[in-house]
């Protein structure tokens, strides 16, 4: 059974940091991108960052939307399955419930919401001002 678990939402003032986690199962990790996505109600889900993880040694693809650069950074732990995105120096409008989600063979800088294959649930950040 594929699984992705989106963790580390929460409730942080204006300037803070919060680490997400996506914990991937179920599918062969380095043979998918694995995106982050954000929604608020009633406006589209956006793609803030991607990562093609990679085994060893191997360099890394990633990507980052407008609202993601200088502030986030996504990385991957292969052993573990898992994808994180450091998200620093957090504003309110980066108040949304955020997804992971994960294409096979994907390109980072391509995905969209509607070719994604697998979701997490998603975790919420609310960010106050």
């Amino acid at each position: 059974e594929v699984q992705l678990q989106a963790s580390g939402g929460g409730l942080v003032q204006t300037g803070g940091s919060l680490r997400l986690s996506c914990a991937t199962s179920g599918f062969n990790f380095g043979h998918y991108a694995i995106g982050w996505f954000r929604q608020v109600p009633g406006k589209e889900r956006e793609h803030i960052s991607c990562i093609y993880p990679s085994e060893g040694d191997s360099e890394v693809e990633t990507w980052y939307g407008d609202s993601a650069k200088d502030r986030f950074r996504i990385s991957s732990d292969f052993a573990k399955s898992t994808v994180y995105l450091q998200m620093d120096s957090l504003k309110p409008a980066d108040t949304a419930k955020y997804y992971c989600a994960a294409v096979r063979g994907g390109v980072c800088r391509l995905l969209h919401p509607l070719g994604m294959d697998y979701w997490g649930k998603g975790t919420l950040v609310t960010v106050s001002s």
